[in-house]
């Protein structure tokens, strides 16, 4: 292997999941969508096309903001709009790590991806605010990923310890973001809907930054301000299905049973009248960000193609997928670029640190152990909110000497991945991406950089 290539294509792969976080850059995308002229607000309908817009004269404006990009998007609402046209101070719930003092906002550092005390205090907070909207007046919205963990509000009668059982649980199953946000629907005044009918009859508009692949607006956050398409009975057959449903609290069980017979109201339709001064618009996405990443890469002088725009499922099994993929094609004879954007999940076998980013990094590096490449290469794969599961990574960036790297430091990599121990593997090699909290999250990017072989 040529050490000086792989150095590049290290630096390279870096620059190139940089500018697809750049992309998402929730502040840019905020002030992009709101403006003010001749004492109207208006507010963008279309991020690429500024013509479309809602503009209204609202006596109050009412702000609310939650997820991983809270504070950013909130930071921008205010430099927006005239500190007037406030009604009161804004709500901003984000993960402690993104927490940042605004001048009009009361700001909550609250707990993700497992909710906590202080999420529940701040989402009924929220629910107060929002609920004493009146007609007329106007809620603002700003919507980005880890929303749903953030803002935890369990139906009566259910706690939050009981809520925090069901999310665990479906976590540690394997269960998709869709999955997981069908179900916490339909345990949580706010989510499914469960904004949009607290705010009724006032408006609403919502700017979302969506880190749900195919940007399914009833998925991003568990999409408090639409219609929820799903069912009581979905979810139910989700946690039968993933082999839960015995194993959660009975409260939750008897909950969820009661909805499924229509003794409980479902989450609210599309055909419901309160979402008839509802809007949305869409202001980052993993899509917006891919296509940046590709503008990069082919900057930087690679044949790029796209390996998948929605990459999903086991993180290591998708690793080990995809070098078997490029393994059977023939050896590149230029500098080569194969990027992804999606959101893969965890099979949980041990008791480990790390997240999907840095499983996903790591069982590509083992796959290359077994099948050899013929070509230089790094491969990267990070969480663009900067965070992979409870660590302070953002995933992983590995090259083919990384299992010499960790062997080398007295650890057995196989081992490690098998116990779901990723973290302690790339730190031994040197292959943790740290980028810090971004302050945005638009799910995952991967990076595959492939450069003719060549002699040392």
């Amino acid at each position: 292997m040529n050490s000086e290539s792989t150095l590049a294509l290290r630096d390279d792969a870096l620059a190139i999941f940089q500018a697809g976080v750049a992309a998402a850059d929730p502040y840019l995308a905020v002030k992009h969508g709101l403006s003010v002229a001749a004492g109207q607000l208006a507010i963008g309908l279309d991020i690429s096309d500024p013509n479309p817009q809602r503009r209204g004269t609202w006596p109050k404006i009412h702000l609310i903001a939650f997820g991983k990009a809270a504070c950013t998007m909130a930071k921008a609402a205010e430099e927006a709009v005239p500190a007037s046209w406030w009604a009161g101070r804004g709500i901003a719930v984000t993960n402690a790590e993104n927490v940042t003092e605004l001048t009009h906002t009361d700001v909550f550092g609250a707990g993700h991806p497992l909710p906590d005390a202080a999420g529940l205090d701040a989402a009924r907070r929220i629910a107060d605010k929002v609920g004493g909207a009146e007609a007329g007046e106007l809620v603002l919205t700003l919507v980005s990923g880890g929303g749903s963990a953030l803002i935890p509000c369990p139906v009566a009668p259910l706690s939050l310890p009981e809520k925090c059982a069901v999310t665990s649980l479906l976590l540690a199953s394997g269960a998709d973001i869709n999955e997981i946000n069908c179900v916490r629907k339909h345990l949580s005044r706010l989510k499914g809907g469960g904004l949009a009918r607290l705010a009724a009859p006032a408006d609403l508009h919502a700017l979302i930054l969506s880190d749900v692949l195919g940007d399914d607006l009833s998925a991003i956050a568990s999409g408090p301000t639409v219609p929820d398409p799903s069912t009581f009975a979905e979810a139910i057959a989700i946690l039968q299905h993933r082999q839960i449903w015995e194993r959660l609290p009975d409260p939750v069980r008897n909950y969820l049973q009661n909805g499924a017979l229509g003794k409980i109201p479902e989450t609210p339709k599309p055909n419901d009248p309160i979402f008839k001064n509802t809007g949305h618009t869409l202001i980052g996405s993993n899509a917006i960000s891919l296509h940046a990443a590709v503008q990069k890469t082919r900057q930087l002088g690679y044949e790029t193609r796209i390996y998948s725009e929605r990459l999903c499922g086991i993180a290591s099994e998708v690793a080990a997928q995809w070098f078997e993929t490029v393994v059977a094609q023939p050896p590149v004879d230029k500098p080569t670029a194969l990027l992804a954007g999606g959101e893969t999940t965890v099979r949980l076998a041990g008791d480990g640190l790390g997240g999907r980013n840095q499983e996903m990094a790591l069982a590509f590096a083992l796959a290359t152990e077994r099948l050899k490449l013929d070509a230089d290469w790094v491969f990267l794969s990070g969480g663009t909110d900067g965070r992979d599961g409870p660590t302070d990574a953002a995933g992983g960036r590995v090259d083919a000497a990384s299992p010499m790297r960790m062997r080398a430091e007295g650890v057995d990599p196989a081992a490690l991945l098998g116990n779901n121990d990723s973290y302690r593997a790339l730190q031994a090699s040197g292959d943790l991406l740290i980028t810090g909290a971004t302050g945005t999250n638009v799910a995952d990017l991967q990076i595959l950089l492939l450069y003719p072989k060549t002699k040392d």
